[in-house]
This record gives structure tokens, C-alpha cells and sequence, in this order.
């Protein structure tokens, strides 16, 4: 059974830093695009920052420069970098596979075939 559970989040400061974990099981996904998705309330899912398997790397304008993603292949785990957050970073992030994507498809939700579960973060101003 593939999984993909995140961990991390909670509640921060405005200008604060986390780290949100994505720990996959069930299969390896060091050949696929890894994204980082997020929802805030009454809003759509959207895309965040995803990473293909070559390491090539896409951001979404809100968090560039204070976001990054990074994989440990031999871990089989993803991980966002998040600093200095703003309280309009506050929403559920999802962690998601696109399997076998390319740079073109990395940003496209419809493309991600496994979901996490989600993890909240909350920031306070």
C-alpha cells in the first residue's frame, strides 16, 4: 500500500521558520515529481513548490526566496523548508507524487496521483 505521510506543522510566529516532513512508503518515488501543495480555508488546493526526480525545482511567486524543497532519495522522504513565514502561509500543506511527471506537469494538481493527509500550519501575526 503506497502512503505518504506529513509532519511538521503547527503553530509559529509571523518571520518564523518550520520544516514539514513527507516520509512515502509502499514504493520509491526517487524516478517521479515530488510536489508540496496547500489549501487554505474556503480556498482551492494549490500548488506551492515541487521538485523533479533530476532535481530541477519550481516555486509558486508567493514563496520564492523564503521556500525550498529538498528529497532524501534513501529516506524516501520530501521535505519544504519554510522560513519567514507570513500569516498568509497559513493553510493545510499536502504532500503529493506525480509519477514519472515532467517540469510541465509539476505544477498541475490533476497530475498527482498519491496524497498525503496534511499537515496544518498556522501562522500568527
Amino acid at each position: 500500500q503506497v502512503r505518504l505521510v506529513e509532519s511538521g506543522g503547527g503553530l509559529v510566529q509571523s518571520g518564523d521558520s518550520l520544516l514539514l516532513s513527507c516520509l512515502a512508503s509502499g514504493r520509491s518515488f526517487s524516478s517521479d515529481n515530488m510536489g508540496w501543495f496547500r489549501q487554505a480555508p474556503g480556498k482551492e488546493r494549490q500548488f506551492v513548490i515541487g521538485m523533479k526526480w533530476t532535481g530541477s525545482t519550481v516555486y509558486a511567486d508567493p514563496v520564492k526566496g523564503r521556500f525550498t524543497i529538498s528529497r532524501d532519495n534513501a529516506k524516501n522522504t520530501v521535505y519544504l523548508q519554510m522560513n519567514s513565514l507570513k500569516p498568509e502561509d497559513t493553510a493545510v500543506y499536502y504532500c503529493g507524487a506525480d509519477l514519472r511527471g515532467s517540469i510541465a506537469t509539476i505544477t498541475r494538481i490533476q497530475e498527482y496521483e498519491y496524497w498525503g493527509q496534511g499537515t496544518q500550519v498556522t501562522v500568527s501575526s
